[in-house]
């Protein structure tokens, strides 16, 4: 055994060590470059973080809103994208007769600077582009896009927006077919709008008044601006006999549904929904978009353009499932007898 030249423990020939000594130092290296390497790694995970931003045109009490906020969640999960892994959603809840608090929630989610924002309305979307022109923005509940000037064309939406639609021009003589076969003495019938949370009305006005026409019906555009005029408008449809209601695709209608369903029931009006929101709550018959559907195809969007899509190269989509739903019970109390052959083709019937 070698020993060292004090005597204390063992000597390290002189060859050895200058063999070992390279070996330390890239021992070293390796491990200074393997840390760099993991904190490269952790900068660049961060960096993956992505943030969503979120503008709906509903109270955050309202029950379909956040199941509808949920469909979206869902929708980019499914895609891959997982809250709190690689995005950040941040939503603001705001009515559209809060328009204060809509601007203000608006300015706040574009201050964030997410990578996009899904908008939920027409109102919303309206409110968003006050505050910015760059950040792309998802709608996913908009009636006329190209009326209210979000988008250039349905193909080539032509800005920072794109989305989906959730109304056609041929849904108003729907509404009113449907009304005809389930209460067939209605002569009179009232389109109830919002001119404000629904400017787009008058672009569907003279679809209905061409289809009101040839079914027989008195047509009767009806606009209401708060539920004070909501009431009125009701009652005085309820003054004459063979009366029935028609409702617009409208956020200050969804947000005021169970006042509404009330009121026709109240008054004894038939009264054809475009949601089946309102069904849920008393109402008679709806036929529309079905807005589930609406959220989770936004996640595609949004999807796209996290991967590097501009909303210009997305074009506007039109609706594609849609759903009609019927209360028996609603029927019965206004001693309505729904034939059988539209029970049939319900896709949902209430009792």
């Amino acid at each position: 055994m070698l020993m060292s030249s004090s005597g204390h423990g063992p000597s390290i020939p002189r060859r050895v060590l200058s063999g070992w000594v390279p070996r330390l130092l890239a021992v070293a290296a390796l491990a200074v470059v393997g840390l760099f390497a993991a904190l490269g790694a952790g900068a660049q995970q961060t960096g993956q973080m992505r943030r969503i931003g979120v503008l709906m045109g509903l109270a955050e009490s309202d029950r379909q809103a956040q199941a509808r906020a949920a469909a979206f969640r869902e929708g980019l999960q499914t895609l891959g994208w997982v809250e709190g892994r690689n995005i950040r959603i941040y939503i603001r809840w705001a009515e559209t007769s809060d328009a204060p608090a809509m601007q203000r929630f608006a300015k706040e989610l574009v201050a964030l600077q997410p990578q996009l924002i899904l908008s939920h309305n027409t109102p919303t979307t309206a409110a968003l582009l006050r505050q910015t022109h760059t950040v792309p923005i998802i709608f996913a509940v908009v009636s006329d896009p190209i009326g209210t000037g979000f988008a250039q064309s349905f193909s080539r939406p032509g800005g920072n927006v794109t989305g989906f639609t959730n109304i056609e021009p041929t849904m108003p003589g729907k509404w009113l077919e449907y009304l005809k076969e389930i209460a067939p003495r209605v002569t009179r019938v009232a389109f109830i709008f919002n001119p404000v949370t629904a400017p787009y009305a008058e672009y569907y006005l003279g679809t209905f008044k061409v289809a009101a026409a040839s079914l027989a019906f008195e047509a009767i555009p009806t606009p209401v601006r708060d539920t004070s005029e909501l009431e009125s408008a009701v009652a005085a449809q309820a003054r004459r006999p063979n009366g029935g209601l028609v409702l617009m695709t409208d956020s200050f209608l969804v947000t005021h549904r169970a006042k509404i369903t009330s009121l026709a029931a109240r008054y004894r009006l038939p009264a054809v929904y475009p949601f089946r929101d309102f069904i849920e709550v008393g109402g008679l018959l709806s036929y529309g978009d079905d807005l589930y559907d609406n959220f989770r195809r936004a996640a595609t969007y949004a999807d796209r353009i996290l991967k590097g899509a501009t909303p210009n190269e997305l074009p506007v989509q039109a609706p594609v499932k849609f759903e009609l739903v019927i209360n028996i019970k609603t029927a019965k109390a206004l001693g309505l007898t729904i034939p059988p052959l539209l029970l049939q083709r319900a896709d949902k019937v209430m009792k």
